[in-house]
């Protein structure tokens, strides 16, 4: 019996940087966008923070494409020729994208190629659940049980149950990119700039909510840190998410770990996901609920 030979692999819609794949051995697939007619790479073409200036500047919505089954199937055969055993594929959530049923086709059509093959590598699909670090975090820490010799059941399930119960909140500091995305109506988001309304967002099983809308910035961080004090599981991991303006998140981090008595695993900034619904100027989290995301 051959000895395993486990790779992780995942998209750049987790917001795992290009770095930090590197580092933890983690196979990274990079999600088409095209801004202005101009076809990119997402963690591949750009930086993050490039993205932000380039989709601010941009006569055009950014569109982001899914992975194609003819790339994700060239992705195994390439480690197959590798001689890992096992592949781990953590996808974008398949309520947001066809990249998770791209996955399972190609995945079945490399079975048929290798049909033959008793040693024929594995493939283990993983469907996210969601956007940005609600999965790309569970990534990341898998990639690091991996290293310490975890098991493919044991990655498995880790990132099974993580990925259900973790969930994105937010708030968009402008609502121009929600209202351009359609995520309110553009008379919603005009009242709101009037006002100076903005959407508290979920983002759950790539099911999106506005839970309430808060009026102005100054009690943006303090309403995110309630609701994780009231909803997230207690004495479990989180992140904080930041967009183009850092400081925002940096005082979210304060205030939660004021809060909480601990700090967050860290501050991830959004890709392009996040930013072509939400705009590059956002601050929120990713915490773990007590009960399975619906």
């Amino acid at each position: 019996m051959r000895k395993e030979k486990i790779k992780l692999m995942t998209d750049s819609v987790s917001d795992i940087t290009r770095e930090q794949a590197e580092a933890l051995g983690i196979k990274m697939l990079c999600f088409p966008i095209t801004v202005d007619g101009v076809a990119y790479r997402e963690a591949q073409d750009f930086t993050k923070e490039e993205f932000y200036k380039m989709a601010d500047s941009a006569k055009e919505f950014p569109l982001t494409a899914q992975l194609t089954p003819f790339e994700i199937e060239e992705a195994y055969e390439q480690l197959a020729e590798e001689g890992y055993t096992d592949v781990i594929y953590v996808t974008i959530g398949a309520g947001g994208s066809g990249t998770y049923n791209n996955a399972m086709m190609a995945k079945q059509s490399f079975e048929e190629n290798h049909s033959g093959d008793e040693n024929r590598m594995r493939i283990h699909l993983v469907d996210g659940c969601n956007y940005t670090a609600t999965y790309g975090y569970a990534v990341a820490e898998a990639a690091k049980k991996l290293a310490r010799g975890a098991s493919v059941a044991e990655l498995t399930d880790y990132l099974e149950d993580w990925c259900r119960h973790a969930g994105l909140y937010f708030v968009p500091m402008t609502l121009k990119y929600v209202k351009r995305s359609g995520r309110v109506s553009a008379a919603a988001a005009f009242a709101g700039e009037l006002l100076g309304l903005r959407p508290f967002c979920r983002i759950a099983n790539c099911k999106s909510s506005v839970l309430q809308k808060i009026r102005g910035e100054g009690p943006i961080i303090q309403k995110l840190t309630d609701y994780a004090k009231e909803h997230m599981l207690p004495h479990t991991p989180y992140i904080v998410m930041a967009g183009s303006q850092r400081e925002y998140a940096e005082q979210l981090a304060a205030s939660l770990t004021k809060t909480l008595g601990y700090p967050p695993e860290g501050i991830w900034h959004i890709g392009a996901a996040i930013v072509c619904n939400a705009g590059p100027n956002v601050v929120g989290m990713v915490i773990r609920e007590s009960m399975e995301n619906d």
